[in-house]
């Protein structure tokens, strides 16, 4: 820009604040947060909420760069990112790829501890106001709070009301271990052996979400704090494996990619199936009149200690720009508060992750219309984090696993041996 002498003035002008008084170029200056999610699909209600948390923050510009197709390619663009110094100001962390992201850029100075900010708005007790305990720890890496909840799905189950009836089942009262609901798709695939009793797609996922929530349902856990190998190398992997082969050979399951399976379900080909609660509004299309649609939750082996996996992101901060972090933190306090949850829950189908979300306020009236989105919330307090594998090769280890359970579906691998092949791969790809 050229100089001039009017320029000069002008800016020593505008640089001079009287006492007590803010210099204008400071109280006009805006911050533009650099912003990084994951899932084009996602932006149906990333921008809403931007643009209603800029209407109230003027002087906060939410610039968001061009989503990643999905957490792994997501969590690789903010790794590269990390070597060139060029990271966004906030990103969207995958659950369960949030601790290798610490650990990598932690010793770098390159993401930020929420604690101070946490303090400063009361501590525990604004973490208890909003988040259950649960939601808060699927942010906390090695006893720190990295990150704020913002997404948050556990599998639940969809049921075709009119099959589950006509085979003497009960869809308001659903069996809540699998023993109980392969036994009523057996009865299921019995009335038409076109008809598939269950679905359960873990063969072709993209990721180990349903691999996880047949563990932890069970009261089991992926990886031994101390040993930090595999800690399901035990009767909870074999029963895990075993679940998969029952669902093919007696609850008549079809080898399908998820989403083929969500398609024959909304033909009425299918007893009852398992998902996101993200898809709701998915399937709820697909069904149309066809069939009554319900929802319940997961099933539960082990009722004390069995939980849910939760999938998802919580916001962290990596700018380390002081005025940049403190606008970033407004920014993951309105989008995990109440208001901006109601309406992510409004558009997903999702469980909110503030607690406030759920009074009258808010989504009480809303989950009374819409029972099929209650189901979520409904086992929130099972929630468990969506674990990863150390040494940070966790999409590689599940593409491994998800071939050999494949194959035990299949009947070409028994699930004994199946276990000693996910265990050793497993544990070799971690070290």
């Amino acid at each position: 820009m050229k100089l001039n002498r009017r320029t000069v003035i002008s800016g020593l002008v505008a640089a001079i604040a009287l006492p007590g008084i803010a210099s204008p170029a400071f109280a006009d200056e805006q911050v533009t947060l650099e912003v990084l999610y994951n899932l084009p699909g996602f932006t149906k209600f990333h921008q809403p909420l931007a643009d209603e948390f800029m209407k109230d923050n003027p002087d906060i510009k939410i610039n968001f760069l061009a989503p990643a197709p999905g957490y792994n390619e997501g969590q690789q663009q903010v790794l590269r990112a990390a070597v060139t110094g060029n990271l966004p100001d906030v990103y969207f962390s995958g659950y369960n790829l949030t601790a290798e992201l610490v650990h990598a850029l932690e010793p770098r100075n390159q993401i930020t501890d929420l604690g101070p900010f946490i303090e400063a708005e009361g501590g525990q007790s604004f973490l208890d106001e909003n988040y259950s305990p649960k939601m808060a720890a699927l942010g906390q890496i090695d006893g720190k709070q990295y990150g704020l909840p913002v997404n948050a799905s556990s599998p639940i189950m969809y049921i075709n009301a009119d099959l589950v009836t006509k085979a003497g089942g009960d869809p308001d009262n659903m069996p809540t271990t699998f023993d109980g609901l392969i036994e009523l798709a057996a009865k299921i695939h019995a009335l038409d052996p076109e008809i598939a009793g269950i679905g359960y797609d873990i063969n072709g996922w993209p990721d180990d979400w349903l691999w996880q929530a047949l563990i932890f349902q069970q009261g089991g856990k992926l990886v031994d704090d101390e040993t930090k190998q595999v800690a399901f190398d035990n009767e909870k992997g074999l029963n895990a494996l075993k679940l998969t082969r029952r669902f093919v050979t007696e609850g008549g399951q079809n080898l399908l990619d998820w989403d083929q399976s969500r398609q024959q379900f909304g033909a009425g080909r299918t007893g009852f199936i398992f998902s996101t609660p993200a898809h709701v509004q998915t399937v709820e299309g697909l069904v149309g009149d066809r069939f009554e649609l319900k929802t319940a939750t997961f099933p539960q082996e082990d009722k004390e200690n069995g939980g849910v996996p939760t999938g998802g992101n919580s916001a962290v901060i990596l700018t380390q720009d002081e005025a940049r972090q403190q606008a970033a933190w407004k920014y993951l306090k309105f989008i995990t508060g109440p208001k901006a949850q109601d309406m992510i829950v409004r558009i997903t189908g999702y469980l909110p992750t503030n607690q406030k979300a759920t009074g009258p306020d808010y989504l009480e009236a809303y989950y009374v219309e819409h029972p099929n989105v209650k189901t979520a919330s409904l086992q929130a307090d099972r929630s468990m984090p969506w674990a990863g594998y150390p040494g940070g090769d966790s999409v590689r280890i599940w593409r491994n696993q998800r071939d050999i359970i494949g194959a035990v579906m299949r009947g070409e691998v028994t699930p004994e041996d199946g276990l000693k092949q996910i265990v050793n791969e497993t544990n070799s790809l971690m070290n």
